[in-house]
């Protein structure tokens, strides 16, 4: 008996000698480390060998970890979706691992959600109950403990948490004022409509009930000319021969007003619903103004704790952002992600001197220039320069234009960062763009690499390189400056 107890405890080690290297060396899936699945039992209820229960060994995971900047998680895997993305041009796919490693958003952006939802759709859910912010990224750094309360660090975390928000908060709002001013467009063009058709309507009515009356009283305006194209030859009139030509125009008249008055009703028809229309976009409108002031306000308070710091303290918030910046550059540059360098379209080098000639200007929420911008309003104001019409917010320009990979970048290029798409800059080449950062900060110039990446769109895909190009100079100062838009010299709006 206590040999057959000896050889089972003997095999029970040997298994688990050979197994135990296997399960150590497994890749991790493409699924979330942690968390136990319902097919298997959770760490703490998995068997043993020996058939007792209690805690299993933890499974080491394995493969890279991208790393996260403050403003991101990092997950394994994440990263673009492989494949074309919506819009991209056949055979282009956007992989934005490849565009500068350890500074991709935790979560790329799901290809469906890339496009802004249609308020006005009846499939998009305009509760403003909803979070419009939905999704994006934890501001912690993946594999690194979280900063303690009331430090430099957390105050930075929590400010680019809340900047983020507020951003996103704010080119919902401004991608539905845009429909919203559409919408009222569209509505006075169907009141314009219904009012000519009213018009034309009332005269034709006023005519037909001439011709009747010029009917029943047996004459009519134009008798003489009717006698006179109806005279014989000794000029008597064909009185019945008269008589059949205004029964036969007031028949025509009757049957005009009755196309008019279809027409009145099919307007009368399309502007309730273009009232109605303009009403839900109205209060749809109202519902994210309200949310986008109420994020603001919590990044307003944070702006306040920012404006009590000591100029050390400040110091200490830029040089933690400025090295967190610099570590991602570096990475951008020595990946070789960005390619050769290219030449710009000529529209693209129109568009780029544009954005130069605004840096020192300063950022304001949903400002379009001349004197202040957003940061789609800059993209937006530089290519309307250059010839080109583009959508007013960053989500509409990052779901709109056709989509290039990071490495074939040219100056002019729209490059759009977050896994919501709430931020643009234009790039200038050289691995930098012109950007308005943010509250408190003025256009500049950048590192490409200053934001997690999304991926980049060119307004002109058809444009020709121009076979000579020579960057417009840059003002003494354009890179000076936070990104996160407060230094010690400039205090937050």
């Amino acid at each position: 008996m206590s040999g057959r107890v000896l050889r089972a405890v003997c095999a029970t080690a040997v298994l688990a000698a050979v197994t135990a290297p296997v399960s150590a060396g497994a890749a991790p899936g493409p699924g979330p480390a942690s968390g136990p699945s319902e097919a298997s039992p959770t760490r703490s209820e998995r068997p043993r060998e020996d058939g007792t229960a209690g805690p299993a060994p933890a499974e080491p995971t394995t493969g890279p970890s991208a790393r996260a900047t403050p403003g991101t998680t990092a997950a394994p895997g994440a990263g673009t979706p492989s494949g074309p993305a919506p819009g991209a041009s056949p055979g282009t796919t956007v992989d934005a691992s490849e565009a500068f490693p350890g500074r991709t958003p935790s979560a790329s952006p799901d290809p469906g959600a890339d496009r802004p939802g249609d308020p006005s759709d009846p499939a998009a859910d305009p509760d403003p109950s909803d979070d419009a912010v939905a999704g994006l990224p934890d501001t912690t750094a993946a594999g690194a403990p979280e900063a303690a309360p009331g430090t430099v660090p957390a105050l930075l975390t929590e400010l680019r948490t809340l900047f983020g928000r507020a951003e996103a908060a704010t080119e919902t709002y401004n991608a539905t004022a845009e429909k919203l001013e559409r919408q009222k467009a569209a509505t006075r063009k169907v009141d314009a409509e219904l009012a000519r058709s009213r018009r034309a309507l009332g005269a034709g009515r006023a005519a037909a009930g001439r011709l009747a009356r010029e009917q029943y009283r047996g004459r009519s305006e134009f008798s003489a000319y009717l006698r006179l194209l109806l005279a014989d030859g000794a000029g008597s009139a064909d009185v019945f021969g008269q008589g059949h030509v205004i029964a036969r125009a007031a028949a025509g008249r009757a049957a005009a007003v009755g196309r008019l008055t279809k027409a009145e009703k099919r307007a009368a028809v399309l502007a309730v619903v273009a009232r109605k229309s303009l009403a839900k976009q109205r209060r749809l409108a109202a519902d994210q103004r309200r949310q986008r002031d109420s994020v603001r306000a919590g990044l307003a308070r944070v702006e306040a704790r920012l404006a009590k710091l000591t100029p050390a303290q400040l110091g200490a918030v830029s040089a933690l952002e400025d090295e967190e910046v610099d570590e991602a550059q570096r990475d951008l540059v020595t990946s070789g992600a960005l390619g050769s360098p290219r030449a710009p379209s000529r529209r693209g080098a129109e568009a780029v001197a544009y954005a130069v000639e605004q840096i020192g200007k300063p950022y304001e929420w949903g400002a379009e220039g001349p004197d202040t911008f957003d940061c789609s309003g800059l993209t937006m104001r530089a290519w309307e320069r250059a010839g080109v019409a583009v959508p007013r917010t960053s989500q509409e320009q990052w779901a709109g234009l056709p989509r290039i990979p990071v490495s074939s970048l040219r100056p002019g290029d729209l490059v759009v960062y977050f896994p919501e798409a709430t931020h643009v800059a234009l790039y200038i080449g050289d691995g930098l763009v012109v950007q308005a950062p943010r509250p408190g900060a003025v256009v500049k110039v950048s590192p490409l690499a200053s934001n997690p990446l999304v991926g980049a769109v060119r307004p002109d895909p058809e444009g020709v390189p121009l076979e000579e190009y020579t960057r417009p100079e840059l003002p003494e100062g354009a890179s000076e400056g936070s990104d996160t838009g407060y230094s010690g010299s400039t205090e937050p709006e």
